[in-house]
């Protein structure tokens, strides 16, 4: 082979760039860059919509807490403060009265009237069974009241005093005679008896129109209370107060047919079979 003259082996190895194994690396990591950079565009481009909704989601949520601590404060602040008391529910009480109790309340922001202190003025009144309160903003304050229904009058040593269903004394009268209007109550064992709870009840299941015609109740117990007709003193015998709701619907509709001022007595006690003396 003459001189100079390259083998084929030779020529195939020299035949090479020097530079080919480096140009194939950096284009490998160009490319792996290049790959990169558009993956991470193409992330970017598809969290821009959640970035952009989480972004207005914050924003609505910091306008609702700046809402909600604006309206607080200004709840709190004197903008909301008392300024009108209404009574509701008074018939017996007058309802100046009840206002004029709570008068201490005025100028007290709504959420921060003193339930305690209402309480405190309202025990002064004791034919209020039960209140709620309720406030109109921005300055009303609505007292609802429950009062109790007076039943009769029981004898004591201080005079005749007013009781109602559960007992409660709600006035007392020093005078020698009973109020006129107002039934006499005589029932064995005081307040405190299941007699008197049963002559309560009674009394509570009489239509207003029958029970303003009640002179006086008598029961020595739960299963004997008799009520006594003014004008003509009639007898209502009625027993027990079980089924007192149906006994009271049999006498209204005895007394509509016969009256007070026909007979002598009215024994329902068994309302399914009424004796009409």
């Amino acid at each position: 082979m003459p001189d100079g003259e390259k083998t084929p082996r030779e020529k195939t190895s020299r035949g090479k760039t020097p530079d080919a194994g480096d140009v194939g690396f950096r284009e490998v990591w160009k490319a792996s860059r290049a790959r990169r950079k558009a993956l991470r565009a193409e992330i970017r481009r598809f969290t821009v919509r959640q970035r952009r909704r989480r972004a207005i989601w914050l924003g609505v949520a910091a306008s609702v807490v700046l809402l909600a601590l604006g309206t607080i404060g200004a709840a709190y602040s004197p903008l909301f403060g008392v300024e009108k008391i209404t009574v509701v529910g008074a018939q017996q009480l007058a309802a100046d009265d009840v206002a004029d109790a709570l008068s201490g309340q005025l100028g007290t922001p709504l959420p921060l009237v003193d339930e305690s202190a209402v309480k405190a003025e309202l025990v002064a009144f004791p034919l209020i069974e039960t209140y709620a309160l309720e406030a109109r903003p921005p300055h009303e304050l609505v007292v609802r009241i429950v009062e109790r229904t007076p039943i009769g009058l029981i004898e004591t040593r201080a005079g005749y005093t007013l009781v109602d269903a559960a007992g409660v004394a709600l006035s007392t009268t020093a005078s020698g005679e009973p109020s006129p209007g107002t039934p006499l109550l005589t029932v064995t064992g005081g307040v405190d008896s299941d007699a008197f709870a049963a002559a309560g009840q009674v009394m509570r299941s009489l239509p207003d129109d029958i029970r303003a015609q009640v002179t006086e109740v008598t029961a020595s117990t739960p299963d004997d209370v008799t009520l006594t007709l003014g004008g003509s003193n009639a007898q209502v015998v009625w027993g027990s107060a079980e089924q007192s709701a149906r006994k009271a619907v049999v006498l209204a509709t005895a007394m509509a047919a016969r009256p007070p001022a026909d007979v002598s007595s009215y024994d329902v006690s068994s309302p399914d079979a009424i004796v009409i003396r």
